[in-house]
């Protein structure tokens, strides 16, 4: 499975639609939205999409809890399974105990993947373009044996996204759990 993450998408709407749309060209499956959302703009265009999508509360999504019936908004941690796999979404990097086998968060700006005893921890960056001049997003293949993260990044004034792939073993898990 294929899974689009983005996070830090603050106010910029049509990074958002062009990080979305190249997740889509991509393959994505789902899409998981890290934090900082912003604008009401950009949980539309996740609703719209063809693609399922969860999206976690941000440290200035606050004004965004008027809207919490019409979209997919959750609270962290929030865990979920999804391909096979136990997920906690989060956007502030408070809750990084190893309790789930995907740990995804936001809030940094900088873009984070890494295998710590199993558990595969990712900060797909941000895509607003605000730390620095990059707009940056992530693509989590889940496949049996390992993980591909795919990390995409745009720099300002550039027209196509470049990729950096990464590559983690997966743990095998006993028939029981």
């Amino acid at each position: 499975m294929k899974i689009g993450i983005i996070s830090d998408t603050h106010k910029k709407v049509k990074k958002t639609k062009k990080a979305l749309a190249h997740l889509l060209e991509n393959g994505a499956e789902f899409i998981i939205h890290a934090g900082d959302i912003v604008e009401v703009e950009i949980l539309k265009m996740l609703k719209n999409s063809p693609l399922d999508y969860l999206a976690v509360y941000g440290n200035n999504d606050a004004h965004l809890m008027e809207h919490h019936k019409n979209f997919n908004l959750v609270q962290e941690p929030y865990y979920f399974n999804l391909a096979g796999l136990k997920f906690k979404l989060m956007h502030l990097p408070y809750y990084m105990v190893p309790d789930a086998d995907v740990i995804i968060f936001g809030h940094t700006h900088y873009f984070q993947c890494e295998l710590n005893s199993g558990k595969l921890y990712l900060n797909s960056g941000e895509v607003c373009a605000r730390k620095k001049p990059i707009s940056e997003f992530a693509m989590l293949e889940v496949l049996e044996d390992k993980f591909i993260i795919t990390h995409y990044e745009k720099p300002e004034g550039e027209v196509a996204f470049s990729e950096t792939e990464y590559q983690h073993p997966r743990e095998k898990k006993a028939l029981h759990e």
